[in-house]
C-alpha cells in the first residue's frame, strides 16, 4: 500500500481511474465566518476578505457568493493585507510568517517568516511598500511582484523609537510619511525616505494603548485613538507656516516694546532674523481633544474612511458608532453584537461598514445611509456537531453544540436560515426524502421537524420520560421516525403525521449510538455501546432481526443504498461488513486504525506513531453508488475506502493549523515548561478585564479563577457524500469543509481507439455528423470538447440527435446536461435537450436508476437551482409592472 497516494497499484489500471475520479480537492468552507485577524474590503468595495482559523473566505456582496482560498498558514491567521490594486494578499499568522498570494489568479506565490508576531500591517498608497510592525518597531518592505521570485521579499528600512509593541499603522497621501501608533501610549511620525533637518516626531497626549493613527486625506493631519476612548487631532504645520508664525510673533514683540518705550528691545525685535525652523511639526490644540462616552466601554478597533472622513470606532459592549471628522459628530451609534468587536472596515465608497466578532463568530456588512444589513452571518459557536445533505443536494444541514440547527446554500456559501428551538446540544440531522423537511435531535430530550418551505418548527417528538437522544434517522417514506436514547438505552419511534410515539425498541444494554434505516426495505439498524449492533424488522416481527456481535463498542451504522449490506465502525477503528439480505454475516472488514493514525496532544507522553489507540471512525457514508465508503472520526484525516477490494483509496488531512491540537506530529521540547505546555499559558497581560469574566452564572462579578486557556483538538464529527457524488462534506473543528470535483481537469477516457481524436470530432461537428461527434468526445472523456459537441447539436435536430445517444454515454450526457443548465444562459435550449432525452430513453433511465442516480440527481439539482432563479425573478417584475401601471 503506497502511503503517499493511498492506493494499491495493480496492472489493470483501476486504481489510476478511481484516483481520477476520486480526485477531491477543497473548494470551501462553511460555518464559519470570521474567528480573527482584521476584515478587509477589496478595491472595488464588492467583495471582504474574513479569516477562518488558518484560511482566508471572500465573500462577494454583488454577487452573493462566497469562496475560501485553498491555501493555509501555519498557525491562525492574525493579520491581512491587500495592495491598492487589489493583487498581492498577504496572510500572516500569529508567529509571524506569511504567504505571498496573487489573489486576482489564486495562486500561490511564496512564503516568509518575519520572526515575530505583526500586529499592523498596512500598504502604501502607491503600492510600491508595505509597512508592518515588528515588536517596538516598524520594518518597511518592498511589495513583490506578482510572479514566483527567488527572493521576493526585500526590506527597505526599519524604524525604532517606541517602548512597547507597534499597534498601528498609516501611511500619508504621497506615501512620504508613516504614523504608527504603540502600547506605550505614544504616536510617532516617520520619513519613508530621509528628509534633511528632519527627525521623528513624537505624540505624547494618550494615556492607553493606541488603537489608530490615520493621516488626514490630502493633508498631513492626524487622527489617534486610544483605547480609553480618547481622540487627538494633531494639526500639521510646514516649514512656511512655521516661519510664518515666527515672523507674526517677532513682530508682535516689536509693537508691545515700541508701545512700552523699550526702544532698545524693539529695534532687536525689528531687526531679528527669521531662524529656519524644522521642515514639519503637529501641533494639538485643547479644542481637538474628544471623548467617546460608551458607559465605560473601550475601544476596540477603529478606521477613518479618508474620502468622506468619517471615523468609525468599534467598542467592547458590541455598539459602533459613525463620527463626522473633524467636527467630531455622532452621525450613527448602533448595537451589532453581544460580545466585542473586534475589527472594521469601510468600503472604497464609503457605504459598507463591515464588522467582524470573534467571540460570536460573526461577520456583518451594514450600510449606514440605509439602515439595512448587506450581509449578516454567523457560524456555531461552539464545535459542530452533526451534518446532513438534502436529497437533491442544495442545502446542507448543520447542528452544533450551541444547540442551533444552521440550513447552508451550497451554490452560494450562505446560511439561509437557523433555527434555534433546541436548548441542548444538536447530535443528529436527517432530511426527508422529499427534502422539505429536515428532522434533528438534541441533547434536550426533542426530536424536532422543520419545515423548509415556511421555515418553522411544525412539529416536536418526546417520551413520557424525559431522555437525551444521540440520533435520528427517517424512513424512506417519511413516515416513521427514529431516534435513540442515550440513557434509557431504547430507540423511539413516532409517526410524522401525528406526532404519537408509536414503540419503543429495547434490547441494548448501552447507550445507542446511531440508527440508520434501510433504503429500500422495512429495517432498521442501531449502534451500540455495548458492543452489537442490531437489526429491528419494524413492521413485521416488531423486534429484533438479528444482532451482530462486534469485539468493542459500536459508534456507527449505515447501509447500503441498495439496502443489501450493512457497516458498522468500532471504537477500536474496525469498520465491519454484514450482508443483510438473509441472515445477517460478516462478509468484510477493515482495520483503520492504521490508515487514520498520526497527530500527536501535547500532553500527551507517547509518540504519534503509537498514539492510534483512541484513533476511531465515528462517522460513516456510503456513496451514492456503494462502490466506496468516507469515513472520518477522531482524527486529522477522512478517509474514502474502495469497497471492491476494501483498499484505502485516498486520505483527506481536514487542517494542518498547527494552533489546533492533535496536528503536529513531533512536538518541541523547548515548548514545555514546568507549567505546562507554553501553548496552553494565558500570558496575553492585554487581554481586557470584561473578556476574562465568566458571566455564564446570574451574580458572578469576579470570574472563574480555575479556567485554563485550551486548544481545541482537531477531529471530525460527521462526513456525508452529497447526493450527487460529485462533493462530500465534513463537519470538523474549523468548519463545515466541502471537497468536490473539478470537471474541467478530469480526463476520463472511455473504450478509445485509435480514430478517436480531438479532431475527428472537430471534423464530424462541421460535417453535421452530430451523433458520431458525441460518442467520440464521451469516449475521450474531457468535458470541454463534450459540451461544444452538444452545442453545435441545432435545436430543430435535438429530439433525432438524443433518441440515437447510444445508452452507455446517458451517464455522461447527463452530467454535461447538468453543469450546463446551472452555468449556461441558453436554458431553453438545454432544457429542450432534458426533456426530449427523457422521452426517448425514459424506460431505460427508470430500470438503470442505479447507474444514473449520480447525474440524474445532478440534472435535479440545476434545475431546481433555475427554477428558483427564474421563479423569483417572475415575482419581481410581475410586482414592478403592477406598481408601473399602478403609477401611470
Amino acid at each position: 500500500r503506497n502511503r503517499g497516494c493511498g492506493v494499491r497499484v495493480n496492472s489493470s489500471g483501476t486504481a489510476r481511474r478511481a484516483i481520477m475520479k476520486f480526485g477531491y480537492e477543497f473548494r470551501n468552507l462553511y460555518g464559519t465566518v470570521h474567528t480573527g485577524a482584521n476584515v478587509i474590503f477589496t478595491p472595488d468595495g464588492n467583495s471582504v476578505l474574513s479569516a477562518v482559523g488558518n484560511r482566508v473566505s471572500v465573500f462577494n456582496l454583488v454577487l452573493n457568493t462566497s469562496f475560501t482560498l485553498p491555501f493555509e498558514n501555519t498557525k491562525d491567521i492574525a493579520r491581512l493585507g491587500l495592495s491598492p490594486n487589489g493583487v498581492i494578499l498577504l496572510s500572516i499568522d500569529v508567529d509571524g510568517r506569511a504567504l505571498l498570494i496573487n489573489f486576482a489568479r489564486k495562486a500561490l506565490l511564496g512564503q516568509f517568516n518575519f520572526k515575530a508576531a505583526i500586529d499592523a500591517l498596512e500598504f502604501s498608497p502607491c503600492g510600491r511598500y508595505f509597512a508592518i510592525s515588528h515588536n517596538k518597531q516598524m520594518h518597511v518592505w518592498r511589495t513583490p511582484g506578482t510572479s514566483k521570485e527567488f527572493a521576493p521579499f526585500v526590506l527597505h528600512r526599519q524604524y525604532t523609537g517606541h517602548h512597547d509593541d507597534v499597534t498601528a499603522i498609516d501611511w500619508s497621501h504621497d506615501s512620504k510619511f508613516i504614523v504608527t501608533g504603540s502600547k506605550d501610549s505614544t504616536c510617532r511620525v516617520y520619513s519613508l525616505h530621509p528628509i534633511e533637518g528632519y527627525t521623528p516626531v513624537t505624540f505624547m497626549a494618550h494615556k492607553d494603548k493606541i488603537i489608530t493613527a490615520a493621516f488626514v486625506k490630502n493633508s498631513f493631519d492626524v487622527y489617534t485613538v486610544s483605547r480609553d476612548g480618547s481622540l487627538m487631532i494633531w494639526r500639521h504645520q510646514d516649514k512656511a507656516m512655521i516661519e510664518a508664525i515666527r515672523a507674526e510673533y517677532l513682530q508682535d514683540a516689536a509693537e508691545a516694546a515700541t508701545e512700552s518705550g523699550d526702544l532698545e528691545a524693539a529695534a532687536k525685535a525689528a531687526t531679528a532674523v527669521v531662524k529656519p525652523g524644522p521642515p514639519h511639526r503637529w501641533s494639538l490644540n485643547i479644542a481637538d481633544k474628544h471623548y467617546f462616552l460608551q458607559d465605560h466601554a473601550k475601544v476596540i478597533c477603529a478606521v477613518l474612511h479618508k474620502v468622506s472622513d468619517v471615523l468609525v470606532v468599534g467598542f467592547s459592549n458590541g455598539v459602533f458608532g459613525l463620527y463626522e471628522m473633524p467636527t467630531f459628530n455622532n452621525i450613527h451609534t448602533l448595537s451589532v453584537s453581544q460580545k466585542r468587536i473586534t475589527t472594521t472596515a469601510v468600503n472604497a465608497s464609503g457605504e459598507w461598514l463591515a464588522f467582524g466578532s470573534a467571540r460570536m463568530g460573526q461577520l456583518l456588512v451594514w450600510e449606514w445611509q440605509s439602515e439595512t444589513y448587506v450581509l449578516k452571518q454567523q457560524g456555531h459557536q461552539n464545535d459542530m456537531t452533526c451534518l446532513a445533505h438534502a436529497p437533491d443536494g442544495r442545502y446542507i444541514a448543520s447542528g452544533g453544540a450551541d444547540g442551533k440547527v444552521k440550513l447552508w446554500d451550497t451554490s452560494s456559501g450562505f446560511a439561509v436560515i437557523t433555527f434555534t428551538e433546541h436548548m441542548g446540544e444538536v447530535s443528529g440531522l436527517a432530511f426527508a426524502q422529499s427534502g422539505l423537511v429536515v428532522l434533528s435531535s438534541s441533547l434536550d430530550g426533542t426530536v424536532r421537524a422543520f419545515d423548509l418551505i415556511r421555515y418553522r418548527n411544525f412539529r416536536t417528538f418526546t417520551t413520557p420520560e424525559p431522555t437525551q437522544f444521540s440520533s435520528v434517522s427517517v424512513d424512506p417514506s417519511g413516515e416513521m421516525i427514529a431516534a435513540g436514547c442515550v440513557d434509557t438505552f431504547e430507540i423511539c419511534l413516532w409517526s410524522m403525521k401525528t406526532g404519537r410515539l408509536l414503540e419503543m425498541l429495547a434490547g441494548h444494554t448501552g447507550p445507542v449510538a446511531a440508527v440508520s434505516f434501510s433504503p429500500i426495505r422495512t429495517f432498521l439498524a442501531s449502534a451500540s455501546w455495548d458492543g452489537t449492533a442490531r437489526l429491528w424488522d419494524i413492521f413485521e416481527h416488531k423486534g429484533t432481526r438479528d444482532v451482530l456481535e462486534l469485539q468493542t463498542d459500536v459508534l456507527a451504522v449505515t447501509f447500503r443504498p441498495d439496502g443489501r449490506e450493512v457497516v458498522t465502525s468500532s471504537l477500536n477503528g474496525a469498520l465491519t461488513f454484514f450482508d443483510v439480505t438473509g441472515p445477517a454475516n460478516a462478509v468484510a472488514s477493515i482495520d483503520g486504525r492504521k490508515d487514520i493514525q498520526g497527530g500527536r496532544l501535547e500532553q500527551h507522553r507517547i509518540s504519534a506513531k503509537n498514539s492510534n489507540l483512541n484513533k476511531c471512525y465515528t462517522s460513516i457514508c456510503y456513496s451514492a453508488d456503494g462502490s466506496c465508503l468516507l469515513a472520518g472520526g477522531a482524527t486529522k484525516y477522512v478517509c474514502i475506502y474502495e469497497l471492491g477490494q476494501h483498499v484505502l483509496l485516498k486520505r483527506f488531512c481536514i487542517s494542518s493549523n498547527r494552533s489546533l491540537d492533535g496536528v503536529a506530529h513531533m512536538l518541541n521540547s523547548k515548548n514545555m515548561t514546568d507549567a505546562g505546555p507554553v501553548s496552553l499559558l494565558d500570558v496575553d497581560s492585554d487581554s481586557d478585564v470584561e473578556e476574562r469574566v465568566d458571566s455564564d452564572l446570574p451574580g458572578v462579578s469576579k470570574g472563574d479563577y480555575s479556567s485554563r486557556k485550551v486548544r481545541p483538538e482537531v477531529r471530525t464529527t460527521a462526513v456525508q457524500f452529497s447526493p450527487t457524488g460529485r462533493s462530500w462534506a465534513a463537519a470538523s473543528t474549523t468548519g463545515l469543509l466541502v471537497f468536490s470535483l473539478d470537471d474541467t481537469l478530469i480526463f476520463d477516457p472511455f473504450d478509445l481507439d485509435v480514430d478517436v481524436t480531438p479532431a475527428n470530432v472537430e471534423a464530424a461537428i462541421e460535417g453535421g455528423e452530430y451523433t458520431k461527434a458525441l460518442a467520440m468526445a464521451f469516449r475521450l472523456g474531457e468535458a470541454p470538447l463534450a459540451e461544444k459537441a452538444v452545442e453545435a447539436v441545432p435545436h430543430s435536430s435535438i429530439a433525432l440527435v438524443a433518441a440515437e445517444v447510444p445508452r452507455p454515454y446517458l451517464g455522461r450526457l447527463i452530467s454535461v446536461l447538468a453543469r450546463k443548465v446551472e452555468t449556461s444562459p441558453h436554458v431553453e435550449y438545454y432544457l429542450t435537450w432534458a426533456c426530449q432525452l427523457l422521452n426517448a430513453h425514459g424506460r431505460h433511465i427508470k430500470a438503470s436508476r442505479a447507474e444514473l442516480t449520480i447525474p440524474l440527481r445532478q440534472l435535479h439539482k440545476s434545475l431546481a437551482g433555475q427554477q428558483s432563479a427564474v421563479g423569483k425573478l417572475c415575482t419581481e417584475n410581475k410586482y414592478a409592472l403592477q406598481y408601473l401601471l399602478a403609477c401611470k
